[in-house]
C-alpha cells in the first residue's frame, strides 16, 4: 500500500524536540562592529586617561624639579682664621684649629706638614661674600708666640693676609630631616662618574630613561637566582623613585617610575639629570639624619670634600649605594671592603684602571673617620643665641628650607677654652669643697671688647646638651657686678663727683616707699667711716655705695643701666645699687660692654652676615656704635676697676694673669653665697662669669672664689692684649691723700695717684696725717 503525502499546512513547523536557544536577530557583521566601536572607546578613553595622568606627572615634575630643587638646611658657620704677620699665635693653637676644619697631615689640599718652626699649609679655599678666596700652598714661620712669616710655598713671595675656611658648627634642618651638601658636575671627580656608570647604567647617555635590554638582563639574573640579586633600573629611573615617589613596591609605582623617567629625560639633558643624581642619592643614615647626595657622604663618612678624595675612597661611596645599612663601612668594614673592591673590578675590566692602579686601590683600608661627625652641632648654646638673633630677620621656614649660609662670629678657640675653663674650675672646686658632684652649675660670655662680637657662650656644665641655656634665659640676682654703672652715672658729673669725692660709709637706715626701714650692710659687717669713691668701689663697700645711690639719684642710675643696654625698665629701689635686680649673663654682658668699648653702646652680635645657597650676599649685620656714657667717666671706672684686680676684691688675680696683661674687673655676690659673679675686660677681650646652683642653694662661694677662678682661666687663654697705658687728652693723674680726699704733695707717705677729668681736680691742697672726725 503505498503512503500518503504529508498534507501542506502554512503554519510554521516547530523545532525539533531539545534544548531551545534564542537568536541573535542582528547580522554576524554588526555583532562585530559594535564590538569593535567599544574597543576604540575604551582604547581612546585609556588613551586620554593615560594621557592626562602623564600631564600630571609632567607638571610635577617641572614643579619640583626645576628652581629650588631640595629643601636644603641652613648652615651655621663659625668666623674664618685670618693669619698675618705678627697674629699672636703658636704652631700648637694653629694646628687645633686646622684639626676643627678636619685637616689632616700630607701633601694635598686640606693637608699639612709641620717642619720645626714652620707649618707647611694647602689651603681648600672658600666662596666668601667679599669675593672667593683661593686655595694656597703656603709656608707658615712661627716665632715669639706669633707668625713671624707668611710665604707661597712655590715663589716665595709674602703673603699679607691668608683666610682659611670657616667651620661648620651647626645646620638647621628641614622638617623631614634629610641633609645634603650640593654639589656641581663640574666639580665632581671623573674617576666618581666612571664609577658609578660602570656599577649602576653603563647605557645611561644612550638610553632614553628606561632600558629594555637592561631590565631583560635583570629579570632573566633575578629568575635564575631565585632572588633579587640585580637591578635593571636606570639612573633616570633611580632619581625618580627617589625624588618624585614613594617606596611601595606595587605595578603602579613601577609605571610610574618609568612614565616620569621617560618625561624627564624629554625635558631635561642628561647631565641635569646626572646631576641631579649625585645630589639625592641615599648613601646613609645618621639618627634621625637621612645622608643624601654624595657631597655630604664624603663629610660624614671621611669628613673631608668630595675633591679631596682617592680612588679608593670614591668607590666606596659609589659601592654603598646598594645598601647603606648593609655595606656601612663602620660597622661592616670586612663587606664593605668587599664592595669596593668589586666596584674597582668593574671599573678595570671597563679599562678605567691599569692593574697596577688596581692592585694598589684594593690595598688601601677604608679610610673612614673612626666617629661619624654628628649632625648636631657641638655648641647648642651657642647656635641658639643665633637663631634668636635670625628671627629678627627670617622666618623659620627659611632657616630650615633655603639653605641660606650663615656666618657667625664664634671664635672655636675661645669657645673651647671658655669650655674647659668652666668645667675644670666647677670639678676642682667640687672636689675641693667636698660638693655633690654636678651640684655647680655656670655659664661663660666672651666677647670682642671692640666691637661686641660674641666670641663664645656656654650655657650648661655638659656643653654639648642643647638643655636649659643659662647664658640666655637664667636671670640670677647679679649682686656687685651692678656697682660699675652707679660709679660711672656719678663720674659722668665730674663738677659734683670725682674718685677722690668722700663718700660716709657709717651705719645708714633708708625708710621706704610704704614706711618700711632697710638698713644695708657691709660684707664684713664692718664700718669704714669717710672712704673715696675709688676705695669704695675697689672694696666693693655696699653702705657708701647706697648713699652714693641715694646722692645721685635713683632713676639716674636706671637710666645709666638702659643708655648702657638694659632693655627693660628696672624698679628705682635702693637695693637696686646692690644688684638686688635678676638679670641674665648675657644682659650683665651688655652693660659692661659699654665700659670695654670706651663710652658706647655696642649691639652683641653673634652673626656677621648671611648668603643665599647660591652665594650672593643676602645681610650684612655691620658694626653698629652709640655713645652713651662720658668717655672720660668711663676711663676714671675702668682705672678703677683695674685697681680692683690689683688691691680690691678680685685681688686674687694676681699670679693668675700675666704682668704685661693689665685687666679691670668686678666681683659680685649674693646674700647667702647663692650667686658668684665676675665681670670684667682687657685691651681686647671682654668676660662674664656666673657660677651657682639651679636650685638657688647657698654655693658657699663668694665671687672671688668661685667665679674669678674660671674667668681667669678663660682670660689666660684667649686675651691677647692689655688694657691701654695711654689716658684720654682729658684724663690727668694728681696725688691724693685718701683721708681727705684732696690733692697731696709727694713726700705724703699715704698719698696715691688717681685719675681725674681735666677741671676737676680740688684746689685745695692736703696737709699730710690729717684725719677728719
Amino acid at each position: 500500500m503505498t503512503p500518503k503525502p504529508p498534507k501542506s499546512s502554512s503554519a510554521p513547523r516547530r523545532p525539533p524536540a531539545g534544548p531551545s536557544s534564542p537568536r541573535d536577530p542582528r547580522p554576524p557583521r554588526r555583532r562585530w562592529l559594535w564590538l569593535l566601536v567599544l574597543m576604540v572607546l575604551l582604547s581612546l578613553i585609556g588613551t586620554l586617561m593615560l594621557g592626562a595622568h602623564a600631564i600630571q606627572l609632567d607638571r610635577q615634575i617641572q614643579a619640583q624639579f626645576e628652581g629650588k630643587r631640595w629643601a636644603l638646611p641652613a648652615r651655621v658657620f663659625a668666623r674664618p682664621l685670618e693669619l698675618y704677620v705678627g697674629l699672636p699665635l703658636d704652631a700648637d693653637t694653629l694646628v687645633q684649629e686646622l684639626t676643627l676644619l678636619h685637616y689632616r697631615e700630607g701633601d694635598r689640599e686640606g693637608e699639612y706638614q709641620r717642619q720645626g718652626h714652620h707649618l707647611i699649609l694647602r689651603t681648600r679655599g672658600f666662596p666668601f661674600a667679599d669675593g672667593h678666596e683661593p686655595p694656597r700652598q703656603v709656608r707658615v714661620s712661627f716665632s715669639g708666640g706669633q707668625i713671624s712669616a707668611l710665604e707661597t710655598l712655590d715663589t716665595g713671595e709674602s703673603v699679607s693676609l691668608l683666610r682659611l675656611e670657616p667651620a661648620l658648627i651647626a645646620n638647621i634642618y628641614p622638617s623631614h630631616g634629610e641633609d645634603r651638601v650640593l654639589v656641581r658636575l663640574e666639580d665632581v671627580p671623573p674617576a666618581l662618574i666612571q664609577a658609578l656608570l660602570v656599577v649602576e647604567d653603563r647605557k645611561f647617555y644612550q638610553h632614553f630613561g628606561i632600558d629594555p635590554m637592561g631590565i631583560t638582563r635583570a629579570a632573566l639574573a633575578n629568575l635564575r637566582a631565585g632572588r633579587t640579586v640585580q637591578g635593571g633600573s636606570t639612573l633616570t629611573q633611580q632619581l625618580v623613585k627617589n625624588y618624585f615617589l614613594t617606596q611601595d613596591r606595587t605595578l603602579a609605582r613601577k609605571f610610574d617610575e618609568a612614565i616620569m623617567a621617560l618625561l624627564l629625560e624629554r625635558r631635561y639633558d642628561k647631565d641635569e639629570i646626572l646631576e641631579a643624581y649625585l645630589n639625592e642619592v641615599y648613601l646613609g643614615q645618621d639618627g634621625a639624619r637621612a645622608i643624601h647626595g654624595f657631597g655630604l657622604a664624603s663629610q660624614f663618612y671621611f669628613q673631608r670634600r668630595l675633591n679631596e678624595l682617592d680612588l679608593s675612597e670614591m668607590a666606596l661611596l659609589v659601592g654603598i649605594i646598594r645598601g647603606p645599612n648593609f655595606y656601612e663601612p663602620r660597622r661592616r668594614a670586612e663587606r664593605a671592603i668587599q664592595r669596593r673592591n668589586l666596584v674597582l673590578s668593574l671599573m678595570a675590566q671597563a679599562g678605567h684602571l691599569s692593574a697596577e692602579d688596581l692592585a694598589q686601590a684594593q690595598a688601601q683600608p677604608l679610610n673612614v673617620s673612626a666617629q661619624a661627625p654628628s649632625g648636631v652641632s657641638p655648641f647648642p648654646a651657642y647656635v641658639q643665641l643665633v637663631r634668636e638673633q635670625l628671627r629678627r630677620d627670617y622666618r623659620d621656614e627659611d632657616l630650615r628650607e633655603e639653605g641660606l649660609l650663615i656666618f657667625t662670629t664664634l671664635d672655636p678657640m675661645a669657645q673651647l677654652a671658655a669650655e674647659r675653663a668652666l668645667t675644670q674650675e666647677l670639678d676642682r672646686l667640687e672636689r675641693e669643697r667636698r660638693l655633690t658632684g654636678n651640684s655647680l652649675q655656670g655659664a661663660v660670655v666672651v666677647t670682642s671688647a671692640d666691637n661686641g662680637e660674641v666670641l663664645a657662650l656656654v650655657g650648661d656644665r655638659q656643653m654639648r646638651q642643647a638643655a636649659f641655656n643659662r647664658a640666655l634665659q637664667a636671670r640670677r640676682p647679679v649682686g656687685s657686678v651692678i656697682k660699675p654703672m652707679v660709679y660711672l652715672a656719678a663720674l659722668s658729673q665730674p663738677q659734683d663727683f670725682t674718685l677722690a669725692t668722700l663718700l660716709d660709709d657709717d651705719p645708714l637706715t633708708v625708710t621706704l616707699a610704704h614706711g618700711d626701714t632697710w638698713s644695708p650692710r657691709n660684707a664684713n659687717r664692718q664700718h669704714h667711716g669717710w672712704v673715696t669713691v675709688q676705695e669704695s668701689l675697689v672694696h666693693s663697700y655696699n653702705v657708701s655705695t647706697v648713699r652714693l645711690g641715694l646722692d645721685l639719684g635713683l632713676p639716674v642710675v636706671v637710666d645709666q643701666l638702659q643708655a648702657l643696654g638694659l632693655e627693660r625698665r628696672v624698679p628705682p629701689f635702693p637695693s637696686l645699687v646692690l644688684g638686688a635686680v635678676e638679670m641674665t649673663p648675657l644682659e650683665v654682658t651688655r652693660l659692661y660692654q659699654g665700659l670695654a668699648s670706651g663710652g658706647y653702646q655696642v649691639p652683641l652680635r653673634a652673626i656677621r652676615e648671611v648668603m643665599d645657597r647660591e652665594g650672593q650676599l643676602l645681610q650684612r649685620y655691620p658694626l653698629s656704635l652709640r655713645r652713651v656714657a662720658d668717655p672720660d667717666g668711663v676711663y676714671l671706672v675702668t682705672a678703677t676697676l683695674h685697681e680692683v684686680t690689683r688691691s680690691g676684691t678680685g685681688r686674687a688675680l694676681q699670679g693668675r694673669l700675666p704682668e704685661t696683661l693689665p685687666v679691670a674687673g668686678k666681683t659680685g655676690t649674693t646674700d647667702e653665697l647663692r650667686d658668684a659673679w665676675f665681670a670684667g675686660y682687657s685691651g681686647d677681650v671682654l668676660t662674664v662669669v656666673w657660677v651657682g646652683r639651679d636650685d638657688n642653694q647657698p654655693t658657699g662661694l663668694s665671687g672671688a672664689s668661685g667665679a674669678l677662678p674660671v674667668w681667669a682661666e678663660v682670660m689666660s687663654r684667649v686675651a691677647r692684649r692689655g688694657l691701654s697705658q695711654v689716658p684720654p687728652e682729658n684724663i690727668e693723674w694728681h696725688l691724693v691723700d685718701p683721708a681727705l680726699g684732696l690733692p697731696a704733695l709727694e713726700h705724703c707717705d699715704t698719698a696715691r695717684w688717681m685719675p681725674f677729668i681735666r677741671g676737676s681736680v680740688p684746689q685745695e691742697f692736703s696737709p699730710c696725717g690729717m684725719t677728719l672726725d
